[in-house]
Parts: structure tokens; C-alpha cells; sequence
């Protein structure tokens, strides 16, 4: 399998991405339980903290059934840093061909991203057909993706920043959209408290909300 079908595949089965900002071991173990308890199949552990290499490896050997991508993936240092904490996958906000050299180098599986026609079309040239849409809203939303579609069949996307209950149906109807990311079903207020029976019914609560979404258009 290669590394570009495995990716469709993890993404295409996870459906939304929580996107984390984690301070600790103790404390991304407790709420990636709480979210997998919760039925949900993946999540994302953004770079932004000093503890995040450490809780990805935490989460990995805890929970080894729940997908981890890591996010915020801005170097070949990160990159390398991710691959060897044991990530599934890796997620950029943007593409560089030192980036995907790394990632190839690696064998890791990696979601690039993209926010213009432009750079979409850098990205097929590098052999992605996947990308991570970030920022989201502020880069056209559902009515840029809609766009995308015609001239760039084949090619799926994450949409990530901005993303909320209120608009996540929108976004997932699409047929570009393979699953969007967000940081919304997991309140800093619930975090800070260690909440994680809140969480965890939060996460049920979401996958009750996509089980009635209509499928997504053809």
C-alpha cells in the first residue's frame, strides 16, 4: 500500500479530525481516551506545545488502535521528530519540496497543505492528492472547495480553521471533502478541568450528529 492510499484511508475513516493542543503526557492520554471512549477513530496533536512529541509517543503506546496524526509539521526536524514519536501521519499548514523530500525519505504518510489553485497544482507536481485546506474559512470555505472541484478531479481535501458544529455539514457534503478538522468538540474549559466525561459525550454527541448527515454529493 502506498503511503498516499494509506492516508485516504485513515482520513476517509476518521470523517472529523479533532485537532489538539495538549500540555501534557498525562493529560493527552486522558483526553484521546476520552475522545476513542467516545467512538471517535483519529485525532491530531498539533505541535504547539513543549509536550507534544512526548504525549503523541504517550498516546501511541496507550492507545494503540486510535489514529495520530501530528500537526503543525513546519520542518524536516519536525518531520523527523514525528516519524520516530510514532505518528501515522504527519500534517503541514503548507507544502515544501524539503518538507515532501523528508516525508518520502521517511515513508511518512503526509497531509500537505494548500489554500490556492496555485498552490494545489505544486502539490499535484510533487504527487499529492490529498491536502489539508487551511485556513479554512478564510481562504473561501465551502464556496472555494465547490470551486476546486471542477478543475481538480480526483483531488480530496481536509478543511481545517474555522470549522465548527454550525458549519461542519457543509463541509462534509462535498464530494472533495474526505474529512474536516477542528478544535470546537473539545473546549479549553473541559480540558483545564479534565473533563473527560464531558468530552467523551461530546464525541458521542458528534457521531450521533454525522450518522445523520446526508451522503456526500456525487
Amino acid at each position: 500500500m502506498t503511503t498516499m492510499v494509506y492516508l485516504r484511508e485513515q482520513l476517509d475513516g476518521v470523517r472529523v479530525l479533532p485537532v489538539l493542543q495538549v500540555e501534557s503526557e498525562e493529560q493527552a492520554v486522558g483526553l484521546c481516551r476520552a475522545l476513542q471512549a467516545g467512538g471517535l477513530k483519529g485525532v491530531e496533536i498539533t505541535l504547539r506545545t513543549s509536550a507534544a512529541l512526548a504525549a503523541i509517543s504517550a498516546v501511541k503506546k496507550t492507545l494503540p488502535d486510535l489514529m495520530v496524526a501530528a500537526g503543525t509539521v513546519n520542518s524536516t526536524r519536525d518531520m523527523e521528530s514525528v516519524a520516530a514519536a510514532g505518528v501515522d501521519l504527519a500534517v503541514s499548514p503548507g507544502l515544501t519540496r524539503l518538507l515532501s523530500d523528508c516525508a518520502r525519505e521517511l515513508g511518512m504518510p503526509f497531509l500537505p497543505g494548500v489554500s490556492t489553485a496555485s498552490e494545489i497544482l505544486g502539490g499535484l507536481e510533487l504527487g499529492y492528492t490529498t491536502f489539508k485546506f487551511f485556513p479554512a474559512e478564510t481562504s473561501g470555505g465551502v464556496a472555494a472547495l465547490s470551486a476546486f472541484g471542477a478543475p481538480f478531479q480526483g483531488v480530496s481535501f481536509c478543511p481545517t480553521g474555522g470549522i465548527n458544529q454550525e458549519n461542519l455539514a457543509d463541509y462534509l457534503k462535498l464530494p472533495n471533502v474526505i474529512c474536516a478538522g477542528g478544535s470546537w468538540m473539545v473546549p479549553k474549559d473541559l480540558l483545564a478541568d479534565r473533563d473527560w466525561q464531558a468530552i467523551e459525550s461530546r464525541a458521542r454527541q458528534l457521531l450521533e450528529f454525522l450518522g445523520q448527515l446526508p451522503a456526500r454529493e456525487s
